[in-house]
């Protein structure tokens, strides 16, 4: 769209913990919870914890940040059952300073939720003194205030606001206040006002003295914007302010910036050193993203990497080599190999690589290596759906039943009876065990071509060993994915929080048995690497289950070349639910009452809305039905977090509650229906309403859209990449690594020429470096192609913008 920047964030919250806790009302246990807001917007929150001042949530939170913010903030509630939820204290962290605790853990201080202190948002301002003649002759100073507009004020209760701004002309002896018309419903409110005050007055004339002020008056004196939300009948709500000294025009005839609305000067300032402090881990990452063009070279010389014979002199293998000690380096490679569908043969290529390196059949991809790296992001990535359609439902139950599974003696509690839990246990295992042995027709294509490339290379390996072909594919399915997604369901997003301890531990005994029952090999052999002997007596009641076979039959179905089609007849399983603002269909008119609130439900087969949760649904649209899923402006209803599905009826409009909740919608819904026959390739930003579409203002009803529909991707990967983001976080990781990237240079440099022993080899052992020209001449492309475009950063950064613009707006003056 002709935007040449773009900012992405990733925040992930890896640990909170509540300090001691003291004070008035504060002596009892309290029942806590914190939330993660994006200035006032909460997008996350944690699960209640019961009866303690020193809870320990350990939560974690991964999501990119969809839209400008100034602060990320941390709220701890305690839980109340017949009033509001109280806030207990905040901790809130501006955008500018995020970096400076990114990556290492640390106790912030609580500090107090002051209505008066929770804004957001910024205003524009033009100023300027004009000299005028009164009545009697004399001539006097008159400063000219005009508010132009406000940009990201926050919602109230979930909706846009109704914003005017007092503007007051305050000093020692005066404070003179005049009031703009109220804006309704808009979160960017365009003012357009001007104000007059009279500054100072003087007895005579004087032409030299052009706009002369007192030097005691304009030291003094300072224009305070407020800004407000018209409440009605109720109390006018605050939501920021900002103060500019008059002196400020000494020097400027005219004066025009951008301000950060800044907390009430007068707000109560309460001590906070009884709040207690949070213990948090934030790993945040800030990206500025250049036009495309500007990534067509690195992009080429890593989508070539599969070519590169060998493997290891490829650009997209040396970035791997380099960061061999952080695993999230490899994921933005896997998804632009993804998006050009370049995947399976640079995997098999690096997968190939290990497997000439791997001396035992037995211990076959069960490192930490590059090719293991890739593929697990791959799953991820890919399985998504497949992960919920699999093991979702039974997930569900198993948290939701909350059955006792312990089996180890030394950890029953008084009371237990270990063979009700024995049995409870096994048919645990057996539900999970034959939702995936039975699941290989859901399993993406893409990642049945990976296994079966697997195979075909462990048996080329390993010829005289039988086993090896499913030896290599379990070690991918069953240990690195469904056993990790039982282990830890939040983590694949098939739970909304992290398990209660009891069910974290019924999870992990399934875990443990998934993974044995998965492992191709013989069973007897398996069961004596079980250290435990209360797993290794509930195992045996698996032999006669004749579980080898169903688990062979399985890795025979996702490896081999026999394509696969569903029967259709799964159960439906819910992909994503929760409450929604829905816009009333049929409506003309635009107003408050057309919104209901209705529970949203997606799954495999249909979307649904509803009056309540567990209420017949109001509406039912079959997903194949669904032609486009996008984003609604919010100038349409003018509320933020719109988006619309498009189907064979009207269009349903839909409000998110938050902007993370509306990103999650719009992945969900475009998975199930991306690859869904007419499609449509355009559509409408806005509403059909007064007789025209607002966006276009054709007065056809059905028109076809104005705007290109988000881009589809292949059938077998139902994913949206951004391979300029993804090219950047390469360059990035690169750019911060150009020490590894000059000591492989020096490594090939000099094993290319040296013939002497083995030393100069084991000194550069960290690299993989197999022919030292080949990787030699790639590093220096590497090179070429990251000057170039860190010289496109510096041009770009050498026009940052200006002080008081949108995007660098002044931090106003506080008292």
């Amino acid at each position: 769209e002709g935007i040449e920047t773009d900012n992405c964030y990733r925040v992930a919250w890896v640990g909170i913990n509540l300090g001691p806790v003291s004070g008035p009302n504060r002596q009892r246990d309290l029942c806590t919870f914190c939330t993660i807001s994006l200035d006032q917007e909460e997008v996350f929150r944690t699960k209640v914890y019961d009866k303690s001042v020193s809870p320990f949530y350990g939560e974690d939170f991964y999501f990119e940040i969809p839209r400008p913010f100034q602060c990320l903030s941390f709220y701890v509630y305690a839980k109340s059952v017949f009033q509001r939820d109280l806030p207990v204290g905040k901790v809130s962290i501006r955008k500018d300073d995020l970096c400076k605790y990114s990556g290492k853990e640390h106790w912030l201080s609580l500090q107090p939720v002051d209505p008066n202190s929770e804004v957001q948002g910024k205003v524009h301002l033009e100023m300027r003194l004009n000299e005028v003649i009164t009545e009697n002759g004399s001539v006097g100073q008159h400063l000219v205030v005009r508010i132009i507009e406000c940009q990201e004020l926050p919602l109230i209760s979930g909706q846009n606001c109704d914003p005017y701004a007092t503007v007051s002309l305050v000093g020692p002896a005066r404070s003179d206040q005049k009031k703009t018309k109220v804006k309704k419903k808009t979160s960017n409110p365009h003012f357009e006002e001007t104000f007059f005050f009279e500054v100072t007055r003087s007895s005579s004339y004087s032409k030299k003295s052009h706009f002369q002020v007192e030097e005691e008056d304009i030291e003094k004196l300072e224009i305070k914007v407020d800004l407000w939300n018209n409440e009605n009948l109720a109390q006018d709500v605050f939501l920021g302010e900002t103060r500019v000294p008059v002196k400020i025009l000494r020097n400027d005839h005219i004066h025009k910036a951008w301000y950060l609305l800044q907390p009430k000067g007068n707000g109560s300032k309460s001590k906070s050193d009884d709040l207690g402090s949070l213990r948090l881990k934030l790993t945040y990452i800030e990206d500025t993203v250049l036009p495309s063009a500007c990534y067509t070279p690195l992009c080429n010389l890593l989508l070539k990497s599969p070519d590169v014979k060998p493997i290891s002199a490829s650009a997209a293998h040396i970035l791997g080599d380099i960061y061999r000690e952080r695993y999230e380096a490899v994921l933005p490679m896997v998804r632009l190999l993804l998006h050009h569908n370049r995947f399976v043969p640079f995997v098999s290529a690096v997968a190939a690589l290990e497997l000439d390196n791997t001396q035992e059949a037995n211990t076959i991809f069960r490192g930490n290596s590059l090719a293991t790296r890739c593929i697990d992001d791959m799953m991820k990535i890919v399985g998504k759906n497949y992960l919920a359609v699999t093991l979702k439902p039974v997930i569900d139950e198993i948290c939701e039943s909350n059955k006792t599974c312990e089996i180890d003696p030394v950890k029953l509690k008084e009371g237990d009876n270990v063979e009700v839990n024995k049995e409870n246990l096994q048919g645990y295992v057996q539900k999970v065990f034959s939702s995936i042995t039975q699941s290989s027709s859901t399993c993406p294509p893409l990642m049945c071509d990976v296994f079966r490339s697997l195979r075909h290379l462990a048996c080329k390996r390993f010829p005289a060993d039988p086993h090896v072909q499913y030896s290599a594919v379990s070690s991918f399915v069953f240990l690195r994915f469904f056993a990790v997604a039982v282990l830890s369901p939040h983590s694949f997003q098939l739970r909304s929080h992290h398990p209660d301890p009891e069910i974290a531990r019924t999870l992990t005994l399934i875990s443990k048995t998934i993974q044995t029952l998965g492992s191709w090999g013989s069973l007897s052999k398996k069961l004596s690497s079980f250290k435990e002997t209360y797993m290794y007596d509930f195992f045996k009641s698996f032999q006669e289950d004749k579980c080898i076979e169903k688990v062979k039959k399985f890795l025979d179905e996702i490896s081999s070349n026999v394509s696969k089609e569903s029967s259709g007849l799964e159960d439906a399983v819910v992909l994503k639910e929760g409450e929604v603002q829905k816009r009333a269909q049929g409506r003309k008119r635009l107003g408050k009452k057309n919104f209901k609130k209705r529970w949203l439900r997606v799954t495999n087969r249909e979307l649904s809305y509803h009056k309540q949760k567990g209420k017949e649904a109001l509406c039912t649209i079959n997903v194949k039905n669904i032609k486009a899923v996008e984003k609604l402006d919010e100038s349409a209803f003018n509320r933020k977090n719109m988006f619309q599905v498009v189907h064979s009826e009207k269009p349903l409009y839909v409000q998110a509650g938050n902007c993370v909740e509306a990103s999650e919608w719009l992945e969900v819904l475009g998975q199930v229906s991306r690859c869904n026959e007419g499609r449509l390739a355009t559509f409408h930003p806005s509403n059909y309403t007064g007789g025209a579409w607002q966006c276009c203002k054709n007065q056809s009803n059905n028109a076809p859209g104005c705007k290109p529909c988000t881009t589809t991707m292949l059938a077998n990967l139902q994913l949206d990449i951004d391979c300029d983001r993804e090219t950047e976080r390469i360059f990035s990781l690169l750019s911060s690594n150009d020490t590894k990237l000059q000591d492989m240079e020096d490594a090939c440099a000099s094993m290319a020429v040296y013939q002497g022993p083995q030393r100069e080899q084991e000194e550069y052992s960290k690299f993989t470096i197999q022919e030292p020209k080949e990787t030699f001449q790639t590093l220096k492309q590497l090179r070429n192609v990251m000057e170039e475009l860190q010289r496109q950063h510096n041009i770009r950064n050498d026009t940052t913008a200006q002080y008081g613009s949108l995007n660098n707006p002044i931090v106003g003056k506080t008292s």
